[in-house]
């Protein structure tokens, strides 16, 4: 009884510590996934001696953590979002992912003396994006980038783990077989097809079924999250069961159901932000404990090797053919080529050759433990300074804003928010509140009134209004501080505006020749813009034509566009080599990053001499 009290304790504390941790990263914009698995390395065999070497216990467990975090990601990406990036974000999850493969295993076979196979089954461990740390990064890093470029980073890393999965699984098993070659790639397509159309045909049932049980069963408030996490974990493992991808079966759920109205909205995503961040520290935690890092000097310089060769040629020369038929900007290619963050799958994925029982499954392992450690390193704590090196972070449209969103039973057609009135906001300085936002109470110095009793509106006045769904991005601006106004906004949202009712082929005859097709001359700028952005644009939006590029400055309370921004600056074709621009605006991004930490260690930074 005194050992499980032991480990019970031991366990917790490491969960502590790395929670505790994150007020450190945070402070320091460290990599936190990092930062979770030193802290595991550093509790291991070869730092305070705990000894765990159970590899098919810790698949489990990085496979369950694994599910949590991917139902989470497809719950937090809207439907919107998935079909404006389905088209290149699913060709990275699946070209993309073999792609890497090929040219990571071509360079595993030189580097490590591998057979080829061998080294196709290196690639396909390495092959996939983690999707924990793209969406921390992108999430809650504080990088505001446009909406095409971080959704379609966001769902290829969701779904391109059942493509290495798939490649992994079964690639270990043609090795450990020796199984010829007659047929395998026809056995192979029939089984990534039956595992992916059995995944996604599941997600989309399971995640019906998560909406209809949540809509109509009265259940307690505090449940309904246990219920929703439940049969996530219910739809992953029984996809698994019947030979399908339960990863994809978890993700395509998540976007489903969360694409639905549901009760207790927020008591969920409460719950899930919660989950997901135990689920990561658990995942980096169990990985981290798992490693020998006295094991890893004899292989340590190959490992570096193809860890550079990853980030500087694979990853870029991957992305660079998968989005040749796609309209993203040379600068977007090179920033979604740096954005491929190796983490917690891989390492996961690297227990699959131990498992199996590979001669070399150790080294499969460790290799993979190094090259996420150097792409956590390297990409992790250079991304928001490349984002901006590359002018891709999109100007704040609002500033500050205190709003709290209210669980209200009964009824999913109405929600309750509760704004707390900041210094500089509209409403401060005569801005009314409209009719339709319903606006009933106000408290004030500790005093709650009705709304119609409280006079003009006071700074730290509490507002409650109950308001149509979809109708509170409106408020925010009544409600928020103004934005922050930087230099180069200007340049951002172009040299001039144009009004969107300006038909193309005026614009093509003043700035043409254009790349336009026939049809789109007789429309308006703005419907040519929402047709190439699929039916939607959103703030930042962007579109090039030609010599030129559109930018969305503005969407009226309707979502239809109200300003479009002209920057008549030279615009690099999308089909660029991307490596060469990487390594040049990384370098420049480096070297400021450690420019302004050696000025702010100095005390130049901050008023301080």
């Amino acid at each position: 009884m005194s050992e499980f009290y032991a480990v019970t304790l031991v366990a917790t504390a490491l969960v502590f510590l790395a929670a505790f941790s994150s007020l450190i990263a945070f402070r320091f914009g460290a990599p936190l996934l990092l930062l979770f698995l030193t802290i595991g390395l550093g509790a291991g065999v070869d730092g305070l001696g705990i000894e765990f070497s159970n590899f098919p216990l810790a698949y489990v467990i990085g496979s369950l953590a694994l599910a949590v975090v991917l139902f989470d990601s497809g719950f937090g990406t809207s439907l919107q979002s998935f079909r404006l990036s389905a088209g290149p974000a699913l060709t990275l999850a699946t070209l993309g992912v073999l792609l890497t493969t090929l040219l990571v295993g071509v360079a595993a076979h030189f580097l490590f003396g591998l057979s080829y196979l061998e080294g196709m089954l290196l690639g396909a461990i390495l092959g996939s994006t983690d999707a924990a740390a793209v969406f921390f990064l992108l999430r809650i890093g504080g990088i505001n980038i446009r909406d095409r470029v971080r959704s379609s980073l966001e769902v290829e890393s969701g779904t391109n783990d059942p493509m290495a999965i798939f490649l992994t699984i079964a690639l270990v098993e043609l090795i450990t077989t020796g199984s010829g070659s007659d047929g395998l790639s026809l056995e192979l397509l029939r089984l990534f097809i039956e595992q992916m159309g059995i995944g996604l045909i599941l997600g989309l049932l399971g995640g019906a079924s998560i909406a209809f049980i949540l809509r109509k069963l009265q259940i307690e408030q505090g449940l309904a999250p246990i219920f929703m996490l439940a049969m996530a974990l219910m739809i992953f493992a029984f996809t698994g069961l019947i030979g399908g991808s339960g990863f994809l079966a978890v993700y395509v759920a998540g976007i489903y159901a969360g694409s639905r109205k549901l009760p207790s909205t927020v008591s969920i995503k409460r719950f899930q932000d919660g989950m997901t961040w135990l689920a990561q520290i658990i995942m980096f935690l169990v990985l981290g404990l798992l490693a020998t890092p006295s094991q890893f000097p004899e292989i340590l310089l190959p490992a570096v090797l193809l860890a550079l060769f990853l980030v500087f040629i694979a990853r870029p020369i991957a992305v660079w053919l998968c989005l040749l038929p796609f309209d993203f900007t040379q600068r977007e290619t090179g920033f979604i080529a740096w954005v491929g963050l190796r983490g917690a799958v891989s390492i996961l994925l690297g227990i699959v050759p131990v498992v199996g029982a590979m001669e070399n499954g150790q080294t499969f392992f460790n290799t993979a433990f190094i090259v996420v450690m150097i792409s956590l390193v390297l990409q992790g704590w250079t991304i928001k300074p490349l984002a901006k090196r590359l002018g891709l972070i999109i100007p704040p449209r609002i500033g500050a804003i205190d709003k709290v969103e209210l669980d209200l039973p009964g009824t999913a057609n109405h929600e309750l928010l509760a704004y707390r009135v900041v210094a500089g906001s509209p409403v401060l300085g005569g801005e009314r509140i409209p009719r339709w936002a319903m606006p009933s109470l106000v408290i004030r110095d500790g005093k709650s009134m009705r709304y119609q009793y409280a006079g003009r509106l006071r700074e730290n006045d509490q507002v409650y209004l109950f308001i149509a769904p979809s109708y509170s991005k409106l408020l925010d601006r009544l409600f928020a501080t103004e934005a922050p106004v930087e230099e180069d906004d200007g340049e951002f949202f172009g040299t001039f505006a144009i009004s969107p009712s300006t038909h193309v082929r005026d614009l093509d005859e003043a700035y043409g020749p254009l790349s336009i097709t026939d049809s789109e001359r007789g429309k308006t700028v703005a419907e040519m813009i929402t047709q190439r952005l699929g039916g939607r644009a959103d703030y930042a939006d962007r579109v090039r034509l030609g010599t030129i590029v559109l930018i969305v400055r503005d969407i009226d309370e309707h979502g239809h566009i109200a300003t479009v921004g002209v920057s008549m600056e030279p615009v690099e074709p999308a089909t660029t080599w991307p490596i060469f621009l990487n390594l040049r605006e990384l370098a420049h991004a480096t070297r400021d990053y450690l420019r302004r930490k050696r000025a702010a260690a100095r005390g130049e930074i901050g008023g301080e001499k």
